[in-house]
């Protein structure tokens, strides 16, 4: 995964153009992405899908003509979405198009300027002080025109054709934990689904941020009544503890399974409240959809210093992290896909498991949790909890519950029930 963020860390993108294109081609060489391109000015509810944008070059050079800013040094420099300039201008008229951070003046700061036209360069507040009075010659070589918003999908097909929403955004620069990790690691998720038996069908959603959650919900609203679960991927390769913001619902299944996987991890962990802030779940739980989404992160947007910054690098992203965000997924996925409800066919009083084989005589932390397991599953199968809700009030091990129900499934003791309405 890191690898790959290495890969794709110099390409610049936005919310449009060949940044975008060029990152999905990658993805594609790992897994089997559909590519769509939907055209600019199409009207997708309140907002219009906007014009292309690709930049080629940019520059800030002095008089001695020395590029003192140079977009090929860093794709920070220029704002994203800055129209075509070629001018010369003294320091002071620059200096109204110059974007710095004096909080952090070793660093770089992201800007954009996506829906009003306008150019501008960033660079180091150090750097923007250093500048001498000066005539400066500027270069921004873009376009701005109709094009396309480009977005990738994948869908695993899985034995219902009920789906699970997996969502990352792609429309940053070289910019790692806010981008490039969460491509990272939905590619290795997608990855890792495709070779097993799903209950679910599984869709991955690479996409422009908001502009392009917008778009796809607008063009699939026939569509979204699949979605039973889900959760927007971001910020995922930084070293902090695991935050999991919960969907607008606040206790949808896939709120329970995260709260449950992070809770039987060990480690340190956050569940924060659903806000209408934020990334691409803020689209998904719009009133209008109210699709149970939520947002799986490290440390949250704003919230490291590094975010939006020259420092949000190769070397702020760590494959142990990466690597813990991936296991992570793929826990909270395996609840999902095998929750369940079960009636237990004899409810009258414990049945005795010797007879059916179930009782262990040997003891041991295993066996313990076994029997135990077997024990809650009897109690509590009555058609209205699930395999979560069981696991989580008996705080055990999912594999441990799993393994119970299937063993009591084949000893004829329980059957699977309807899901309450």
């Amino acid at each position: 995964m890191h690898r790959f963020i290495t890969e794709l860390y110099p390409i610049c993108r936005s919310i449009t153009g060949e940044g975008v294109r060029k990152t999905l081609a990658l993805i594609r060489e790992h897994i089997p992405i559909t590519v769509c391109e939907v055209p600019s000015g199409l009207q997708v509810f309140d907002w219009t899908v906007p014009p292309e944008w690709n930049i080629r070059d940019a520059y800030i050079k002095n008089s001695a003509g020395e590029r003192v800013v140079d977009f090929r040094a860093s794709n920070l420099h220029v704002a994203s979405y800055s129209v075509s300039v070629r001018a010369r201008m003294g320091l002071s008229e620059l200096k109204e198009h110059l974007f710095s951070d004096p909080e952090q003046p070793d660093l770089i700061p992201y800007r954009t300027s996506y829906y009003e036209p306008a150019w501008g360069f960033c660079l180091a507040h150090k750097q923007l002080l250093a500048l001498p009075d000066d005539e400066y010659e500027v270069c921004i070589d873009s376009s701005l025109e109709p094009g396309h918003l480009t977005y990738g999908q994948l869908r695993l097909i899985g034995r219902s054709s009920d789906e699970v929403l997996i969502s990352c955004h792609v429309c940053h620069p070289s910019l790692c934990n806010d981008n490039l990790s969460g491509i990272a690691v939905a590619t290795a998720l997608a990855q890792r689904l495709s070779g097993m038996n799903l209950r679910y069908s599984y869709r991955f959603l690479f996409i422009p941020g908001t502009i392009g959650s917008i778009t796809w919900l607008s063009l699939n609203q026939t569509r979204v009544s699949r979605i039973k679960h889900g959760f927007v991927m971001t910020c995922v390769g930084d070293a902090g503890p695991i935050t999991y913001k919960a969907s607008r619902r606040g206790d949808a299944e896939i709120d329970k399974a995260w709260t449950y996987v992070l809770q039987q991890s060990g480690d340190a962990f956050e569940i924060r409240p659903f806000s209408p802030f934020g990334y691409d779940e803020r689209q998904y739980c719009s009133p209008g959809f109210n699709l149970p989404v939520g947002c799986f992160m490290r440390t949250p947007h704003g919230e490291f210093q590094e975010y939006h910054t020259s420092a949000d690098n190769l070397d702020f992203v760590q494959p142990p992290s990466l690597g813990d965000s991936l296991a992570k997924a793929l826990a909270t996925i395996d609840v999902i896909d095998n929750n369940a409800y079960y009636f237990n066919l004899k409810p009258f009083c414990e049945p005795k498991l010797g007879n059916y084989g179930l009782y262990k005589t040997t003891g041991g932390v295993s066996a313990d949790l076994s029997q135990k397991a077997l024990l809650w599953l009897l109690n509590m199968s009555d058609g209205q909890n699930s395999l979560l809700d069981i696991a989580s009030r008996a705080n055990l091990p999912w594999q441990a519950v799993k393994d119970a129900a299937q063993a009591l499934s084949e000893a004829g003791l329980l059957k699977l029930a309807e899901r309450p309405q």
